[in-house]
């Protein structure tokens, strides 16, 4: 291990800074449209089955990789097999990749929580606010800039004194807002009937694509196949529990989505009356256009204050996430090079901001580049998220699936705990993952040519 690397000073603290890993943006404004359009509660009800069998095989496989190993992603795989060493560097790869348009919706949310803290709220909910605000040349990259230049400040500071240290304040504070905020919404007039479409299961709404999305869903919220559970687990403690801390991630992951939806869904739905076109608006044009107009129908006063809480609730899990994709970044370029972490911090973010540019000049003065109709950002999130993460993870099944063998895995894990599911886990890793894993490819590439719209 590098000699610059330090280690999560507890269990809690290594907890909180995974956990914020794995919150982010998707489970705020992904989770909720996925599951106003997939039948509201029975979405929910498989995710759950998934989350505790498919998401549990995946990430307790990427944290004892990194924690027997004590290495970021590309000398983890090294040190366990020289001829998967490939498979770090494709790892590497995806943060690289991801964490500069990241920092561009990064940049979007600040802007928008700051735009609600000086009153503008009714500008705010005004058709082509968001539209004119992005499809400008420098004020997108101004906020760019700030919100990865903060993610930045902090992952400087180090694993103990950054990471989890902040870490410790955003997830409290992130699951007390969330809570609060979804109490409220279930107050507001019309919204119980959304309350009761997001939790009751309708088995009739139950479909192979419905399976496919909460599948694609968990798997792209946990924060798997980008290399971070590895890193993270690399700064993990032998004798910290390794398969209650799982267990805890995945319950503030699953919970922050549940909540997410739980105030999400029903506002929209009362908002719309139910409106299956406006319920299932997706990503950014539901939290930026679709929610500002649901918060300014609430009158001028509650207005700004439901935007300064949501958008400070959006933006604490957007940093979070960019800061776990920033650390695995810079964990790979020291121990690839042996850099200082604060040389390592400032290269890291010169060069991801270069790269980040083109992502957000791509819905104004580069609108008209368009690969595979895309704009460049959405571009670089399918390339990222629907090809390159379950070749990653599909590819890491079948490493210790069939070359390590899952008893490393189950070895490392009982470490630190008993770890009774382990002939479950067996299972799941060399049979059950690497099939739900080709079905989550296949159809991501089908949908985005129109052939499997999910």
């Amino acid at each position: 291990m590098s000699k610059e690397k330090s280690q999560f000073s507890s269990k809690i603290g290594f907890v909180l800074a995974a956990a914020g890993s794995a919150v982010g943006l998707g489970n705020l404004w992904r989770f909720p449209y996925l599951a106003a359009s997939y039948g509201g509660g029975i979405f929910l009800l498989i995710y759950l089955i998934l989350a505790v069998t498919f998401g549990f095989t995946l990430m307790i496989t990427e944290i004892a990789i990194g924690r027997k190993t004590g290495h970021s992603v590309v000398n983890a795989y090294k040190t366990l097999n020289r001829k998967f060493s490939f498979l770090g560097y494709l790892s590497a790869l995806v943060p690289i990749l991801i964490f500069p348009y990241y920092c561009v919706i990064g940049g979007w949310v600040t802007k928008y929580f700051s735009s609600y803290v000086v009153g503008q709220a009714t500008a705010m909910a005004e058709d082509g606010y968001f539209g004119n605000f992005i499809t400008k040349a420098g004020e997108p990259i101004i906020w760019l800039a700030a919100f990865m230049i903060l993610t930045c400040v902090i992952v400087m500071l180090g694993v103990q004194k950054g990471i989890e240290k902040v870490s410790k304040f955003l997830m409290p504070a992130l699951v007390l807002l969330t809570i609060g905020l979804s109490i409220y919404v279930m107050t507001m007039p019309g919204a119980l009937d959304g309350v009761v479409y997001y939790l009751k299961p309708d088995f009739s709404k139950f479909s192979i694509k419905t399976v496919l999305a909460a599948l694609g869903q968990l798997f792209y919220s946990m924060s798997l196949a980008m290399g971070i559970m590895i890193t993270y687990g690399s700064y993990m403690n032998k004798k910290n529990n390794l398969e209650s801390s799982v267990r805890q991630i995945e319950l503030f992951d699953a919970g922050i989505a549940f909540f997410s939806g739980l105030m999400i869904v029903p506002a929209v739905y009362a908002f719309s009356n139910g409106d299956a076109e406006i319920m299932s608006q997706k990503g950014a044009g539901l939290v930026f256009e679709t929610l500002p107009k649901v918060f300014a129908h609430t009158g001028p006063g509650v207005s700004t204050a439901l935007g300064i809480i949501f958008f400070l609730l959006v933006f604490f899990a957007a940093l979070t996430s960019a800061i776990s994709l920033m650390e695995t970044v810079v964990s790979f370029f020291q121990d690839k090079f042996g850099w200082h972490r604060m040389v390592t911090c400032l290269v890291v973010t010169g060069g991801s901001l270069l790269i980040a540019i083109p992502s957000s000049l791509g819905y104004g003065v580069w609108s008209a580049f368009q690969p595979l109709g895309l704009s460049i950002l959405d571009f670089v999130d399918f390339i990222t998220n629907n090809i390159m993460m379950p070749v990653v993870a599909l590819m890491m099944c079948i490493f210790v699936g069939y070359v390590l063998k899952p008893k490393a895995i189950i070895d490392e894990v009982k470490i630190s705990s008993k770890f009774k599911e382990a002939p479950l886990y067996n299972v799941i890793i060399r049979f059950v993952a690497p099939v739900f894993l080709a079905a989550i490819l296949v159809s991501s590439i089908l949908d985005v040519f129109g052939i499997f719209p999910l």
